[in-house]
């Protein structure tokens, strides 16, 4: 039952990937941005880390800002539980207060490791791309096979203090324990 889960996720991120693109090429980038708005559906923040009242989920962009207006597309789609879901961009990790998701670019001042430790144990779900540096966020994008995939560090999202559900972790290249 796991797996057919996890192939149903799969399927629905591909088919929202080429949605409205037919005969398109998708570039990797294309498809980052897709995935990213769609992780927090598969991650449990600690209550004080959860937006209150109306107050929408914040993915922030970090650095540099390989996604463009693909991001904001797909940001603008998706909701979790109900709340609506922004993009913020930023030059550096000050001022990151109030973001549940953050990918970390480099370049603009600070290296990824920089701003991941500038983020250190606050409950933010870090995602990086393997083109930006050797720092690992929680969720770290590689190009396996000619494919847009993740490594998830399930003991860092632990650390601070946050779940990833089994159905994401089953998607995942690897998931250090």
């Amino acid at each position: 039952m796991r797996y057919s889960k996890a192939i149903l996720l799969a399927l629905s991120i591909a088919s929202a990937l080429h949605a409205g693109t037919a005969g398109a090429q998708i570039s990797d980038t294309d498809v980052k941005a897709a995935f990213l708005p769609r992780f927090a559906r598969y991650v449990t923040w600690p209550p004080a880390a959860t937006p209150k009242g109306d107050d929408p989920f914040v993915l922030c962009v970090i650095g540099s800002d390989p996604f463009g207006a693909a991001l904001d597309e797909a940001a603008r789609s998706q909701s979790i539980d109900g709340r609506r879901l922004v993009v913020r961009r930023m030059d550096s990790a000050a001022g990151t207060s109030g973001c549940q998701i953050a990918f970390v670019g480099g370049g603009r001042g600070e290296s990824v490791g920089q701003v991941l430790a500038a983020l250190g144990n606050r409950p933010v779900l870090t995602v990086t791309d393997s083109s930006d540096s050797g720092a690992r966020g929680i969720i770290h994008f590689v190009i396996s096979g000619g494919r847009v995939r993740f490594y998830i560090d399930q003991a860092a999202a632990e650390r601070k203090k946050m779940a990833i559900s089994s159905r994401l972790l089953a998607l995942a290249l690897g998931v250090r324990q």
